[in-house]
């Protein structure tokens, strides 16, 4: 009898989806912590409990999420998106850092918010459909369906103690140091995507090879194959 314990968990099976499953829950721990610290930040230090200033800081971290996705995606198809992932999460490691030491040293001003918010965004433009589509060459077809809701719960639990974290470490030390933290979290990725085994499998979709040929002229959906003659569109 098949152990229903094993069957939702199988995902785990492949030695990369385990590390880099445990290097996104520290990353994504750590970004919980700084989005909270941000708003702490921005509405009890930088201003006199201004929550416009807060919504603009989050306008500016989110807007280009919205804004650039097309390019973005369109990169993750076309680029190594291992060395895309690595890129992007020592971007914002770096941010997180440098906006941490500025705090800590009582040096942080409201436009610096601003800045570090839009840059953080866009490097969070180019990491989430890398992230998301990274998952399919780790386990491939197979196991993608239980590897996708492994990430949810993953995702969902960090955003559960992510914040009750950075409560604590706000009240304990200060909140330059959930920044610092965060920082130091993107550690977690960039180790586990080192620790790789190169010679386990790495399922290369097919979107990523293919050209910008005539399906995409004639209205064909990006993962459907011309030779699937049941779409008129081909």
């Amino acid at each position: 009898m098949k152990n229903p314990v094993t069957g939702a968990f199988r995902a785990l099976s492949s030695f990369n989806y385990r590390v880099w499953t445990v290097g996104a829950l520290v990353s994504n721990i750590g970004t919980w912590m700084q989005r909270i610290a941000q708003d702490w930040l921005v509405l009890t230090q930088l201003t006199n409990h201004d929550a416009s200033a807060v919504g603009i800081v989050m306008g500016l971290q989110f807007a280009p999420q919205l804004l650039l996705l097309p390019w973005t995606g369109l990169a993750a198809d076309r680029f190594n998106q291992r060395k895309l992932l690595m890129l992007t999460q020592a971007t914002m490691g770096v941010l997180a850092l440098i906006l941490g030491v500025l705090t800590i040293e009582s040096v942080t001003r409201l436009w610096h918010v601003y800045v570090f918010a839009f840059l953080f965004g866009c490097a969070s433009a180019l990491d989430a459909p890398v992230r998301q589509t990274f998952v399919a060459e780790l386990v491939g077809d197979e196991h993608l369906p239980n590897a996708v809701a492994l990430n949810s719960t993953s995702f969902n639990a960090a955003r559960m103690i992510g914040p009750a974290l950075a409560g604590l470490l706000i009240a304990k030390v200060g909140t330059g140091w959930a920044f610092l933290v965060n920082g130091i979290s993107f550690a977690a990725v960039l180790i586990s995507m080192s620790l790789f085994r190169v010679l386990s499998r790495f399922v290369l979709a097919s979107r990523a090879n293919r050209p910008m040929g005539s399906s995409y002229l004639s209205g064909c959906p990006p993962w459907v194959s011309c030779e699937r003659r049941a779409w008129p569109c081909c």
